[in-house]
């Protein structure tokens, strides 16, 4: 069985892979493995659909909700509101589950249909296998009469949301400037008003303009040139930006300097040690944040625990273990205390409390590791299954290492899809690791070389 899952949710371009057909079967089988699975005997289940502004999330949402209430679903429809609101709800209406149309941070004409289990949960593999094995066998439920499920609009799902967040912060944002880029994405509806409500100055928002065609378009957190600008036009003190549907967040200080994933996960993991409530005093990151976290960590008597890449990865070894703050360097910031998945919002509101608790401006606060320099260099038509079984390739890997030593690291990556092997080399120097990462990536070539 090739799997339409891929690390989050079925994703594809809309109208094309994704068709309404395909929506549509695919929630009748969620209907069934997350709904009438887990309801009570007796009720009907019930399930809260949310989408971003994208156009095609109109038509998929309206296939999705037709097809859980033609299953026996009763469907509340949040409308357009970030992934992590809609992560929130679930967990807040003791709904069955959720599903969520986005297609995060890719251009306007991708799609995708994400599945939240009870509590706003993401599924592990196994039950993403059983809904796509139920969507090939077409064996879905059609009840009639009054076994039908009802579709109603969730008119206060934004204020739900909005106070919740509010609820979360340890310090207001009096005093403290920002400025916001929603994207043209869900946040553009919700974020101006948690951080107004939190007290801050927006002395600009930019990418608050969806049309339902420019989301993600020159904006957000994966084109931060806008917010940059603006952060120093306007004189703030710091920038927020999301994805389109934001469940990440990057920052900018008031120089106009980045503030990746990394820096904002060591911020807020200080933060929260020094008001107690780290837990096991630990860091839950991927194998791609850079070691300069983990020795700057290291340094104040912190841990770092890492997994592989995705986000997914994070979220289940901080529930198997009981972390409670985790995420990756490109801006999902889980913090388990108070969402069951990233969540852009609560992270950017998070920084901006810090910087207003300590009076010091985010460009001191980022200085909280040293970014080790780091070099990718991706290897094509080689034997990515041989990756880790090549024995000439592991002692390539080892000497590498041992030149290192405790300030650089190595990571060698097979591709999912591709006959690709990424090799990443860390180090003290950037001369050092282009050096040690052109050896390797030599080695890669010569050995597994198709």
């Amino acid at each position: 069985m090739t799997r339409i899952f891929g690390t989050d949710g079925v994703r594809g371009l809309a109208n094309e892979l994704l068709t309404a057909d395909m929506a549509l079967d695919l929630a009748q089988a969620a209907a069934i493995v997350l709904g009438h699975n887990h309801a009570a005997e007796g009720q009907r289940p019930r399930a809260v659909l949310a989408r971003d502004g994208r156009a095609s999330g109109e038509f998929l949402g309206a296939a999705v909700a037709a097809g859980l209430a033609g299953s026996g679903v009763d469907v509340h429809d949040a409308g357009v509101v970030p992934t992590p609101a809609l992560a929130y709800l679930v967990g807040d209406m003791d709904a069955d589950f959720g599903v969520m149309i986005s297609a995060s941070h890719n251009p306007a004409p991708d799609n995708g249909i994400k599945f939240l289990a009870h509590g706003g949960k993401k599924l592990p593999d196994a039950v993403e296998d059983k809904i796509q094995a139920l969507y090939e066998s077409r064996d879905f439920r059609r009840p009639t009469g009054a076994g039908v499920g009802r579709i109603s609009t969730l008119t206060d799902a934004e204020d739900r949301y909005v106070l919740h967040l509010v609820g979360a912060i340890p310090h207001r944002l009096e005093g403290i400037k920002v400025v916001l880029d929603c994207a043209h994405g869900a946040a553009a509806g919700v974020s101006p008003d948690a951080f107004h409500d939190a007290g801050a100055e927006l002395v600009k928002i930019i990418g608050s303009e969806p049309d339902g065609l420019n989301i993600n378009d020159g904006v957000g957190s994966t084109h931060l040139g806008p917010l940059k600008a603006a952060v120093v036009e306007y004189g703030a003190d710091l920038g927020i930006a999301h994805d389109g549907d934001a469940d990440r967040c990057l920052a900018v200080d008031a120089e106009g300097n980045e503030i990746d994933g990394d820096q904002i996960m060591g911020i807020l993991a200080l933060s929260m040690h020094e008001r107690g409530r780290l837990e096991k005093d630990t860091l839950v990151v991927t194998v791609m944040s850079n070691l300069g976290l983990k020795l700057a960590l290291r340094e104040r008597g912190l841990e770092i625990r890492e997994t592989k890449v995705g986000d997914r990865y994070v979220l289940e070894a901080m529930t198997e273990e009981n972390y409670n703050l985790g995420g990756e360097q490109s801006g999902h910031v889980i913090m388990s205390d108070w969402a069951t998945t990233g969540d852009g919002l609560l992270t950017g509101l998070m920084l901006a409390s810090r910087v207003a608790e300590t009076g010091l401006p985010l460009s001191e606060l980022g200085k909280v590791m040293t970014r080790l320099p780091q070099i990718l260099i991706n290897v094509k038509g080689v034997d990515r299954s041989a990756t880790a079984t090549d024995t000439g390739l592991a002692q390539a890997v080892a000497a590498a290492e041992g030149r290192l030593g405790e300030t650089g690291r190595v990571l060698l990556r097979a591709s999912g899809t591709e006959p690709v092997v990424r090799v990443m080399v860390e180090a003290a120097t950037e001369e050092q690791a282009r050096e040690e990462a052109e050896f390797l990536a030599g080695v890669v070539a010569d050995r597994l070389a198709l």
